[in-house]
Formats: structure tokens, C-alpha cells, sequence
């Protein structure tokens, strides 16, 4: 086994690990609560919030030129 461990003791080290990051995972998840929806009708340039603010500049000066 690896590093010179038994096979029992290599389990319960793999089980643990497997199940403090599920339990890590399922914290964050709870913590910051991600919107999971899908919408039906997809936003409008300018509408999302995690769009560039330069990005959006650039193109208005794109227009008018």
C-alpha cells in the first residue's frame, strides 16, 4: 500500500478525506447560494452585473463612430 500503510487504515484515511470534502463543499454551497436558474430569455448587453465596464464603453464609442 502506499506509504507503508494497511489496507483498513488506507481506507479510513480515503473515506475521511472523501467526506470532509463533500461536507467542505456542501458549506460553501450553503454559504453563498448560487443561482442555479436558467433564464428563459437571455440578458441584455449591460444587464449582468459581472460584464467588463470597459467592454460596455468601448462599444457605445464604437456606435458612434
Amino acid at each position: 500500500m502506499p506509504a507503508g500503510v494497511s489496507w483498513p487504515r488506507y481506507l479510513r484515511m480515503l473515506t475521511a478525506s472523501m467526506l470532509s470534502m463533500f461536507a467542505g463543499a456542501q458549506v460553501v454551497h450553503q454559504y453563498y447560494r448560487p443561482d442555479l436558474t436558467i433564464p428563459d430569455v437571455p440578458p441584455k448587453p449591460g444587464e449582468l452585473r459581472t460584464e467588463l465596464l470597459g467592454l460596455k464603453e468601448r462599444q457605445t464609442d464604437s456606435e458612434k463612430q
